[in-house]
């Protein structure tokens, strides 16, 4: 099938760079409609960001990166742009993703850089509270359907009995209100080790930031520590945790100084968002043709069987998750 929107590229890539001879290779591609090229010309590296216009603008991203860059954080730089057909022309922050280069020994070190950028952002954000759209209940209830619609009933094909109905409306009332109880903050939406990039200067390089949103304080939190594609044991993840809340109650950000009602709020929301994430797996999976999230499956919803075994509030949902017997989740 001939790729019309690649053959635009180039023509755009041509006509802006002013070269006749240049590499163009994938760079990358989410678990969306972009797609991302690295254009290779004597002494430079550029991304191209194809974005189609009829599945989004990109007027957040570029508005939200102006913003990020503003509060001193290192987001992609904007070369040249057509909103039209939905390019930009990025400046490239390496190809070295958070996830690609983890590992017991540089885990502190960069842990500590991703989460200073997220005090930062939040900071910043705290003076325009009303420039993103708000993570509110509808927006919430949305996601959480996600589980109930792609995971639930297209990838297992079940059909929930009247209890185990009930159990699942119960518990996502539970995380809604979990969530809309918290302290609001800007949200990135996605800050984890797939867009997080390791960067030899004011580490790390931050992406995919065009759906951020003005929400809950732990929302961002739990992304990168309990991360849909990388997992951490419990004693590094509770050190993390602790010395986040400590540095940003330092700051002025709305975290407080009570552990526990904290480490309630990160607990809960990270429940659903990773019965999110699940749906959104499996939507990947049997809409758009993306098999590779499947795996991420067990660990995503792992942590979720964990939630519930700390909360007596989310026993019905635990239930649930063990009557599914879904390898790899329960143990």
């Amino acid at each position: 099938m001939t790729d019309f929107r690649l053959a635009q590229i180039k023509e755009w890539v041509t006509e802006t760079l002013d070269v006749s001879e240049y590499e163009l290779r994938p760079a990358s591609s989410d678990a969306s409609f972009r797609r991302y090229f690295r254009v290779l010309v004597p002494g430079a590296t550029h991304i191209v960001m194809d974005a189609p216009p009829d599945k989004q603008g990109l007027q957040p991203f570029l508005t939200i990166g102006a913003r990020l860059r503003a509060f001193g954080l290192q987001v992609p730089e904007v070369l040249d742009q057509d909103l039209v057909r939905g390019f930009l022309l990025l400046g490239d922050l390496g190809d070295q993703t958070y996830l690609q280069v983890l590992n017991e020994a540089n885990a502190d070190r960069l842990y500590g850089d991703a989460l200073g950028a997220l005090r930062v952002l939040q900071h910043g954000g705290q003076s325009a509270p009303g420039f993103l759209p708000a993570y509110d209940a509808s927006l919430l209830r949305r996601e959480l359907g996600i589980f109930h619609e792609w995971y639930l009933g297209r990838h297992l094909s079940v059909m929930l009995s009247a209890r185990q109905r009930a159990a699942l409306v119960q518990a996502e009332s539970v995380l809604m209100a979990a969530a809309l109880e918290q302290p609001k903050v800007w949200v990135h939406r996605d800050y984890h080790s797939r867009n997080l990039m390791l960067t030899t200067r004011n580490n790390p390089g931050i992406l995919d930031f065009q759906d951020a949103v003005y929400g809950p304080v732990t929302y961002d939190l739990v992304s990168l520590l309990r991360d849909c594609y990388i997992a951490w044991p419990q004693e590094r993840l509770e050190v993390w945790l602790a010395q986040h809340q400590e540095a940003a109650h330092a700051m002025g950000l709305p975290v407080g100084r009570d552990r526990v009602q904290f480490r309630r709020w990160f607990d809960l929301m990270g429940a659903q968002r990773h019965l999110k994430a699940a749906g959104i797996f499996a939507r990947l999976h049997h809409r758009d043709h993306k098999p590779g999230y499947l795996a991420d499956i067990p660990r995503t919803l792992s942590y979720v069987w964990a939630v519930c075994r700390r909360y007596p509030e989310l026993a019905g949902l635990g239930r649930l998750l063990d009557e599914l017997e879904i390898p790899g989740v329960t143990a």
